[in-house]
């Protein structure tokens, strides 16, 4: 897949896709509204975040590309582009368990802390990465 030159847009199956690892200066929308929700992204090299109504969606240091994120209760999937190794951290429910999947293989199996944040690492290069997270 490629990088979203328009930074951000809604995909025909509903989920979402942002984010340009390729941009050395810093990119950003505001006011992306799906439904009644209103998303932020801020992308370059460095990082690329996302956040809906004011929290914490994704974010990923260093930036990424990521395509058809989808958030449901029990699962979390979309596919991540970019270069090397890339730390990414998720808000989902707090004091929940979940399992990582990357290409289909379980990675770890994880608690997320109070405020529902989980991270993980994950080695990317343009080719994309399929990313699932199942909630126990």
């Amino acid at each position: 897949m490629a990088v979203i030159k328009e930074i951000i847009c809604t995909e025909a199956d509903g989920s979402l896709s942002f984010g340009n690892y390729e941009v050395a200066e810093k990119q950003k929308v505001e006011g992306f509204k799906v439904g009644n929700d209103e998303y932020k992204v801020r992308t370059h090299k460095d990082v690329t975040r996302l956040s809906k109504n004011g929290s914490l969606v994704l974010e990923t240091v260093p930036g990424a590309t990521v395509h058809s994120l989808k958030v449901g209760e029990r699962v979390t999937t979309f596919d991540i582009e970019g270069k090397g190794s890339t730390m990414v951290t998720l808000e989902l429910t707090p004091d929940s368990t979940y399992s990582i999947y990357v290409d289909d293989v379980n990675i770890d199996k994880v608690n997320t802390n109070m405020t529902g944040k989980i991270s993980f690492s994950v080695e990317l290069d343009s080719n994309d990465n399929a990313v699932r997270i199942e909630k126990h």
